[in-house]
C-alpha cells in the first residue's frame, strides 16, 4: 500500500461542482474553526446549517425506512467511497475533501424535533438516525447534536434506528438502553474490513473493526438489538472478507447481518478511483473491471432495484457466498421489529401508538 492519506483524509481532490462553475469561500466568521485532533494541521470547519426541518422523507425503494433524521452534512469520517458525497453540491461545495472538511452542524435539530414529534399531526413511524452521513462522527463528541435528539426520542419513546461506524455511540448507552426497553430501537454497526492496515487508509477517521465489534458486544449484552453491515463490499478489495467479518460479527453478539455493493453515483466515482490509483495501485484495476462487471459496463447504476446490489455473475456469487456463511453463523434472523405503541407527548393525554410492530 502507499503511505497514508496526507493529514488522514479519505479524499485527495475536490472535483468540480456539477451544479455551478463558481466556488464558494468562507470568511471565517462562522461557528468553529478548531482542528478535529490536538495538533493537527488539516482543521475540520463547522457551520451552523440553518435548516427549518429536520426530518428528511425518503420515497426510495431499496432502503427500509420513510423518515430519516440528520444531524449534520458532511462527514469528517472520511470514507472515500461514501455515496453522500455529492449531497455537499447542492451547498455549492465539492464532493472531495468539502464534504470532510466542511461540516454543517444543525445545532437545534433537538428543538425542531421535539416540535416535530408534539404536533397533532405526528404518527409514531419509524425514523432512521441517520439516513445520510454519520450521526456520530467525530465532531459529536464536542457538539453532542445526536445526543440531544436521542433525549428526545427516549422522552417520547419515538421508534429509530441507528447505524454508525463510531464506538461514541456507547456514550449514549443509557438513552438507547432506555428506549430499548420499549422495543424502541435497534442500532447497526458498519464493518467494512477487519484489516486494520487498510481501514486506516479507507476509512481514516472511523473507530477501528476492534472498536466496532466492541460496540456490538456492549449494545447486546444490555439487550439492545444490534446488527452489522458489511458496507460497502469492495470487488477485489474486501469482498474476501465477507466470511471472517460474518464470523466476528456473531461472536460479538450480533442478531443479523446485511450488505451492499460499493456504489459511486457522481462525483463519488472521481474520488474513489483516484484514492484506488494513490493507496492501492495494484489492485485497482481488478476493482473497476469487476465493478464494471457489476453494472453493466459503468461504474454505477442508479436505477433503483439495483444500485445497492448489482447484477450479473460476480453479484450472484456474492451474493451466495454472504446467504451460505450467514446462515452458517446464525446471523440471518429478521430484523428486531420497532414497537410504536408506547409512543407519547407528555402532558398529553391521548396518546397514539402504530407501525413497526407497534398499535394501541
Amino acid at each position: 500500500m502507499a503511505p497514508l492519506p496526507q493529514r488522514a483524509r479519505g479524499a485527495s481532490l475536490d472535483p468540480g461542482n456539477r451544479f455551478s462553475r463558481r466556488e464558494i469561500v468562507f470568511d471565517g466568521d462562522e461557528l468553529d474553526h478548531e482542528a478535529l485532533d490536538e495538533g493537527a494541521p488539516d482543521r475540520t470547519e463547522v457551520y451552523r446549517d440553518t435548516s427549518r426541518s429536520v426530518i428528511s422523507r425518503n420515497a426510495s425503494p431499496d432502503v427500509p425506512f420513510d423518515l430519516s433524521l440528520n444531524p449534520y452534512r458532511g462527514c469528517e469520517h472520511g470514507c472515500s467511497y461514501c455515496y453522500a458525497r455529492p449531497t455537499h453540491e447542492y451547498l455549492g461545495l465539492s464532493a472531495g475533501l468539502d464534504f470532510e472538511r466542511k461540516v454543517f452542524a444543525k445545532l437545534d435539530a433537538a428543538h425542531q424535533l421535539e416540535r416535530t414529534l408534539a404536533a397533532s399531526t405526528w404518527v409514531p413511524k419509524h425514523v432512521a438516525l441517520s439516513g445520510v452521513t454519520d450521526p456520530y462522527q467525530p465532531i459529536e463528541r464536542r457538539l453532542g447534536i445526536t445526543r440531544a435528539c436521542l433525549e428526545v426520542l427516549a422522552t417520547h419513546r419515538q421508534p429509530v434506528s441507528i447505524i454508525t461506524k463510531n464506538a461514541l455511540v456507547l456514550r449514549d448507552l443509557d438513552l438507547i438502553g432506555e428506549l430499548a426497553t420499549f422495543g424502541a430501537v435497534r442500532v447497526a454497526l458498519s464493518v467494512t474490513t477487519l484489516d486494520e492496515a487498510l481501514r486506516r487508509r479507507l476509512e481514516p477517521r472511523t473507530s477501528t473493526a476492534v472498536n466496532r465489534l466492541r460496540t456490538v458486544r456492549t449494545l447486546a449484552d444490555v439487550g439492545v438489538p444490534v446488527s452489522v453491515m458489511v458496507a460497502p463490499v469492495i470487488p477485489g478489495l474486501n469482498d474476501h472478507e465477507i466470511p471472517s467479518i460474518l464470523e466476528a460479527a456473531a461472536a460479538a453478539g450480533a442478531q443479523r447481518a446485511d450488505w451492499t455493493l460499493l456504489r459511486l453515483p457522481g462525483a463519488v466515482a472521481s474520488v474513489f478511483v483516484t484514492w484506488l490509483e494513490e493507496q492501492v495501485p495494484m489492485r485497482a484495476g481488478r476493482v473497476l473491471a469487476r465493478l464494471r462487471e457489476a453494472h453493466r459496463g459503468a461504474l454505477t447504476d442508479a436505477r433503483f432495484g439495483h444500485r445497492m446490489r448489482g447484477e450479473g455473475p460476480y453479484v450472484q456469487q456474492l451474493s451466495a457466498i454472504f446467504a451460505v456463511h450467514r446462515r452458517r453463523v446464525g446471523l440471518d434472523r429478521p430484523s428486531a421489529p420497532l414497537d410504536g405503541s408506547h409512543f407519547r407527548v407528555p402532558g398529553r393525554s391521548e396518546q397514539v401508538g402504530l407501525f413497526d410492530g407497534g398499535g394501541r
